[in-house]
């Protein structure tokens, strides 16, 4: 039997985490700030090879806007390209409080054990202070008050390696303007949840690339035939991890407003995705493809209900 049972643990959740963070005292759970990104509403393979179970043509940019506004607040963002001129905007900014950071390029972030050069992972942080030398921040992958050489920290937010986003972005200015509850946020971020699980929209993504269903179907055949160290690493250290999670929170979501039946399908889409981790890890690839090919349906199923439930 599929039960819905909600997980408080560690994980990759660096943007949830650094939400919180910034909003303090009045930070809603990292479930519901979750929710309200839009990142659990369906699955991506980009360019047939790199495999995310979030929307299709999502990253964590472009869903930032819309959580904002599903949870009641705004904020500033600046970018640009010359690393002195960052410099001296972080250091203006830090005098009215912590200020959030990213995407950061994580192979830069040599707190991290084992992390020597860039990897093309992003991440995101929060600063609490600098100096000539150091930038002290809270890092979300659990490293809380941890010191960073300068140089470490501008490679890391120069972001060229990523795929999305711009050099030295930063958010300050964090004001919240109107007060919600959760059920408040996780029914204003319904709209947003269908218009990415849709896939009706122009994206700007590489060729041969695949979502929702498609996406779990291709991936289940390259496990099979090609399931390359690269590959399986990002899915074993990563994506599966933060999938799993993501999707998990978002069907405890959905039962606190009533919305059942998609509740019911994401606990078995968490579930899915969640038994993907040892037979991938054991090296059972038939299994785990068998498992996205089971998981590939539920897209369409969950926007269907999704916009039942709506009316």
């Amino acid at each position: 039997m599929i039960t819905t049972f909600p997980y408080t643990g560690s994980g990759p959740y660096c943007y949830a985490n650094s939400f919180a963070m910034m909003f303090g005292k009045n930070a809603p759970s990292t479930a519901v700030i979750e929710f309200a990104t839009s990142s659990p509403f369906g699955m991506q393979l980009v360019g047939g090879a790199l495999p995310f179970f979030d929307p299709y043509g999502w990253d964590p940019e472009a869903g930032f806007d819309d959580a904002l506004m599903a949870l009641g607040w705004i904020s500033t963002v600046t970018n640009g390209d010359n690393a002195v001129d960052s410099i001296n905007r972080l250091k203006t900014a830090l005098t009215n409080g912590p200020v959030w950071i990213g995407p950061v390029e994580m192979g830069y972030l040599r707190h991290q054990p084992g992390k020597t050069g860039p990897i093309g992972a992003d991440h995101y942080i929060v600063v609490l202070d600098i100096n000539d030398d150091t930038v002290l921040i809270h890092d979300p992958q659990g490293y809380p008050y941890v010191s960073l050489p300068l140089l470490d920290f501008l490679n890391a937010w120069q972001a060229e390696t990523i795929s999305y986003g711009t050099s030295f972005t930063m958010r300050t200015d964090f004001i919240r303007v109107e007060e919600k509850s959760d059920v408040d946020i996780i029914k204003a971020s319904i709209p947003a949840a269908i218009r990415w699980l849709s896939m009706n929209s122009e994206y700007n993504m590489p060729e041969n690339s695949f979502g929702n269903g498609e996406a779990a179907k291709q991936l289940a055949v390259l496990i099979e035939n090609d399931c390359n160290q690269d590959l399986l690493d990002h899915l074993i250290h990563f994506a599966v991890r933060v999938g799993t999670r993501r999707v998990a929170d978002a069907a405890t979501c959905l039962s606190l407003i009533g919305y059942n039946k998609a509740s019911m399908i994401m606990t078995q889409q968490a579930h899915l995705i969640g038994s993907l981790q040892y037979p991938l890890v054991t090296g059972d690839y038939v299994k785990a493809a068998n498992a996205l090919r089971e998981l590939a349906p539920t897209y369409d199923e969950l926007l269907k209900t999704l916009k039942s439930e709506t009316k």
